[in-house]
């Protein structure tokens, strides 16, 4: 450790291992003394929750449990994610839901989640066209 360094204390009074600091300095935000971690690799913002995401995010559920006639326990999961691809828009709405216990179905929606309205959801009628086919390498949706 250098001279110039500050030394960082375990509240027992130990030193911090070098995994430690660097796991410290993550949860900080610091990348390097003085520079800032780019904001996507932040720890923080991933906790704090936007009101009106969610929101968004609670609207498609409810909207897809009463489309597809889904019990109240029904496992639904609704997602805003990036995509890379070419041609991909940059940001898109992921839901998946369960039926008769380990029945997945999934489809997207080419748009943020703020942006999804009902009408953006498949028909009803396309229920069992939206079951995922283990060999279509669609892991998540």
């Amino acid at each position: 450790m250098h001279a110039t360094e500050r030394r960082l204390i375990q509240p027992q009074g130990r030193p911090l291992s070098d995994y430690q600091r660097a796991l410290k300095a993550w949860q900080a935000g610091r990348n390097a003394p003085g520079e800032r971690m780019p904001e996507a690799f932040r720890i923080g913002p991933v906790f704090k929750t936007d009101p009106v995401r969610t929101a968004a995010l609670e609207r498609v559920r409810a909207w897809t449990r009463e489309r597809f006639a889904l019990s109240d326990d029904a496992a639904i999961l609704v997602a805003q994610v990036t995509c890379n691809l070419p041609g991909c828009p940059p940001l898109e709405t992921v839901v998946a839901f369960w039926t008769d216990g380990a029945t997945r179905h999934q489809f997207k929606v080419f748009k943020p989640v703020a942006e999804v309205v009902a009408d953006d959801l498949p028909p009803s009628w396309m229920k069992n066209a939206l079951i995922a086919d283990e060999e279509s390498g669609f892991e998540c949706c």
